[in-house]
């Protein structure tokens, strides 16, 4: 451990510690998460490769899977690359501007994704609810201007992050007891006041994540509203089956995000691991499993892809 004793002094190098406890199966834990990472590459490229090609299916929807494919990618990529170095080669250092760009990154992703998934949802909303208003309502264009707006909002969201913690003190200790420059792990190394970074990070979380819940919450509620006067249960299915891939992929986006956030307020080995754990299923297994869902809840990608899957 002398080697981690770093004092105010040294260059600002921090060690990822990769999965706490676990240190000697590193290897065995890379399997699966390489396994993940190159799965969720293939099936988000596979989608934005069909989507580009296929001129049928230039639509709204198909518009915002490519965004949330790109989404999936970006916070997969912005992590995986180096979790694989500290499992296969132990190379767990990293500087200060490579972990505040990671920071950075990752969670001007995220916060896209969640602009995405509100933009889904009120997609499914005006399909369901105004069909014959759709084509008018949700242009290609107006999903683009959409997606650009969402990302900008990131931007001003997250820039803070790294700028606050770029003003913090950092004394000897500089292990952060996660597989990736979390924001709140590295805050807590600091030997200074971090009451402005805790807050700021709590008021992103409440504020961005908890009003597009809300507003996700309150349009699947409209949308179930308006199913459920529909006398026709063939219609009660369609528009059912219409939404349960993009339920499945909010619930999966959202779940461990929230518990993870809520899990790392609390300094508890055991509370600690199971988070550090959701953390990384939250930049896993969502972007692996979001191409399959679409893959086989939306017939038109569904045969597309086959198609050139039979090409191959």
């Amino acid at each position: 451990m002398s080697a981690f004793n770093l004092t105010s002094s040294s260059p600002p190098i921090f060690i990822l510690n990769g999965i706490p406890g676990l240190e000697a199966a590193h290897i065995w834990i890379s399997i699966p998460f390489s396994t993940f990472y190159i799965i969720s590459l293939l099936g988000n490229f596979m989608v934005l490769f069909v989507v580009k090609k296929e001129q049928t299916l230039h639509k709204p929807m198909f518009l915002l899977l490519c965004m949330l494919a790109l989404t999936d990618i970006g916070m997969s990529t912005c992590v995986m690359p180096k979790a694989l170095c500290i499992f296969w080669f132990s190379f767990k250092g990293i500087t200060l501007d490579g972990c505040l760009t990671q920071m950075f990154f990752l969670y001007v992703f995220a916060v896209t994704q969640s602009a995405v998934l509100v933009t889904m949802a009120f997609d499914r909303y005006v399909a369901i609810c105004d069909p014959l208003r759709y084509a008018t309502i949700l242009t290609n264009a107006r999903i683009a201007k959409l997606g650009l707006v969402g990302l900008i909002r990131a931007v001003l969201l997250v820039l803070p992050l790294p700028l606050l913690v770029r003003r913090l003190p950092f004394c000897a200790n500089r292990i952060i007891l996660h597989m990736y420059c979390e924001y709140i792990a590295v805050v807590k190394l600091s030997c200074g006041d971090t009451i402005v970074n805790r807050t700021y990070s709590l008021v992103i979380t409440v504020v961005i994540i908890g009003l597009d819940l809300i507003f996700i919450c309150l349009t699947y509620g409209l949308i179930i509203r308006a199913v459920l006067r529909i006398s026709s249960k063939k219609a009660h299915r369609k528009a059912f089956n219409t939404c349960t891939a993009h339920i499945c992929v909010m619930l999966m986006s959202y779940t461990p995000f929230l518990f993870s956030t809520v899990t790392n307020r609390y300094d508890q080995d055991s509370i600690a691991r199971v988070h550090i754990i959701l953390s990384n299923l939250y930049l896993l297994v969502p972007p692996m499993v979001n191409p399959i869902i679409y893959g086989v809840k939306t017939k038109e990608l569904r045969d597309k892809v086959r198609k050139y899957i039979c090409r191959m």
